[in-house]
């Protein structure tokens, strides 16, 4: 159980729901590293799962960029710690079978619930566009010069990886851990298939060594490989609620889902203590006009990406906000995505277009 299920036990539990948990691993460490902006985070979250913040993170597109936005490093022992659940409401098993009032278990027992919510993500689904990533953590010392004077590289663009202008992109993602180490990650913000873990990590080396740092080999590493949109639904999970990374939390042009799960957890709960539907009209909205942006993502030439992410980051903070994290708001997603069309080269649009008639 990740950051989406716990987040939903956890504040179950604080509401006095009843509430019962299935985890294969109930006991697991979580070991990835999580981000937010720091205005998704909700009130309820206490402020020490922050391990580094960033005023004003920098992208590096067809130019330097400011992004007026607070952006945080969660830590992630202080995170599991704060979503605490009751250990005696967690059955330690695998789910095989999910349906809308009962789950079949592995080991063959069935457990029946008035609401059955999906949190299990879609790690390991075949078929689905994903996001990978190598990146390594370096002391604060050594990877400071990587940062140039900024707080942090939200995406760099520059292409010094060695990668070929006709291969699928890569970008560096270059963030303070907390006040002692750095994490260099070359990432692969979409692919069906995406680049693979070695050509992520050669072109790391590459770009690295480009600007003056020669990893050692003894580094810790990071990998990154997950579903950046929702498994399909079939007959058997009809009428199934489904939370997180497998639900419209997950953005799929962005992959980022963790905050949003955490900001949308009281009043999911909410939906299913009053037995509403899980998510409004504007959320299947939004969904769909992101699921667009995915294929746009899929579709543009590799020489198109920086000009797309600079007329991005040239857009108001509040229609970076909504595109990026309104989960519901139609009208900004709409409009931020109405905002940058014009503002593109011709042959970026061109690609857009041929995207919306599906060719």
């Amino acid at each position: 159980m990740g950051p989406a299920g716990r987040s939903l036990m956890h504040r179950a539990e604080a509401s006095g729901i009843d509430v019962l948990g299935i985890d294969a691993h109930p006991n697991r460490t979580w070991t990835p590293t999580y981000s937010a902006w720091a205005d998704e985070l909700p009130s309820w979250l206490p402020l020490s799962v922050a391990a580094s913040s960033t005023t004003r993170p920098a992208a590096w597109t067809t130019r330097r960029q400011a992004i007026e936005r607070t952006y945080c490093v969660l830590d992630t022992p202080a995170l599991q710690r704060a979503l605490v659940v009751d250990p005696a409401r967690v059955v330690a098993a695998t789910a095989t079978d999910v349906r809308c009032h009962q789950v079949t278990l592995a080991d063959g027992r069935v457990i029946h619930g008035r609401t059955v919510v999906d949190a299990r993500g879609s790690v390991g689904m075949a078929g689905l566009a994903e996001q990978t990533a190598y990146g390594v953590v370096v002391e604060r010392h050594v990877g400071e010069k990587l940062l140039e004077g900024e707080g942090a590289w939200f995406m760099d663009w520059r292409s010094d990886n060695g990668s070929d202008p006709a291969d699928t992109p890569s970008f560096l993602y270059a963030v303070a851990l907390d006040e002692h180490r750095i994490l260099l990650e070359e990432t692969c913000l979409v692919g069906a298939p995406a680049l693979t873990s070695d050509v992520l990590r050669d072109r790391l080396v590459q770009r690295l060594s480009t600007r003056g740092l020669d990893l050692t080999g003894d580094e810790a590493v990071e990998r990154v490989k997950f579903a950046v949109q929702p498994p399909p639904r079939d007959r058997a999970d009809r009428g199934v609620r489904r939370f997180g990374a497998r639900s419209a939390s997950m953005h799929p042009a962005t992959g980022y889902s963790v905050a949003a799960s955490l900001a949308t957890t009281d009043a999911f709960l909410a939906t299913v203590t009053s037995g509403r539907s899980g998510h409004s009209p504007s959320i299947w909205a939004v969904q769909r006009l992101r699921n667009l942006g995915l294929r746009t993502a899929l579709n543009l030439e590799a020489r198109q990406i920086p000009d797309f992410f600079a007329s991005f980051f040239e857009l108001s903070v509040p229609l970076q906000t909504a595109y990026l994290s309104g989960g519901n708001d139609l009208r900004g997603t709409l409009g931020a995505m109405m905002r940058m069309f014009p503002t593109l080269p011709p042959s970026a649009r061109l690609a857009i277009a041929r995207t919306v008639a599906g060719r």
